[in-house]
């Protein structure tokens, strides 16, 4: 998963009302009640489906760490799909994002301005148009450099033309070498 994508999720799981399930019983449990059978849960998991059902049944308890961070990935993705679900529509609508980076940061402006990248540290709060630009974009599968880009618009909009008030010969925010990054709702 992309750095931005994986961002976005865990700004999301953040709204988590409750924890999600923490041993690999729990979480298999889990996988097995939201697929409806060990067979799609050893399919999902690349194990044997005879392993699944150990896991359930609790004579299997600490699974291979590739496997465990597979299970871990699987049952974050589905838990709480209302509370997902809401924390990304009052993102997109009402609430906004904050983008938390440190990364090189220029843009493209006319000559004579002082276009040079260079490393910033932001913490902006992105208003909903460009949470739900963002989140949209995830939904539909975007990738890493697709979701930078939208941001990079973002930032220009927010950070560097303060909404239309500087800046406003502006072309390109470049969003380039990124060492952090993270949201929040």
């Amino acid at each position: 998963m992309s750095m931005f994508g994986e961002g976005l999720d865990k700004a999301v799981q953040s709204a988590f009302t409750r924890p999600a399930p923490k041993s690999a019983g729990a979480q298999m449990r889990y996988l097995v009640r939201q697929l409806k059978g060990t067979r799609a849960v050893a399919a999902l998991l690349a194990v044997s489906q005879r392993q699944v059902e150990r896991y359930v049944a609790g004579t299997a308890k600490r699974p291979r760490p590739d496997l465990a961070a597979r299970l871990e990935a699987e049952v974050k993705a589905r838990w709480q799909p209302q509370v997902r679900a809401k924390a990304r529509q009052k993102a997109a609508t009402t609430t906004g994002i904050v983008i938390d980076t440190r990364a090189r940061l220029g843009y493209t402006a006319p000559i004579g301005t002082t276009d040079q990248d260079r490393v910033r540290h932001l913490t902006v709060a992105l208003p909903p148009q460009h949470a739900a630009r963002l989140l949209d974009a995830q939904d539909q599968g975007a990738g890493d450099e697709q979701l930078r880009r939208i941001a990079a618009e973002a930032l220009k909009e927010v950070y560097f033309q303060d909404g239309g008030r500087r800046a406003g010969s502006l072309e390109e925010v470049r969003f380039t070498d990124i060492q952090h990054l993270e949201f929040g709702l």
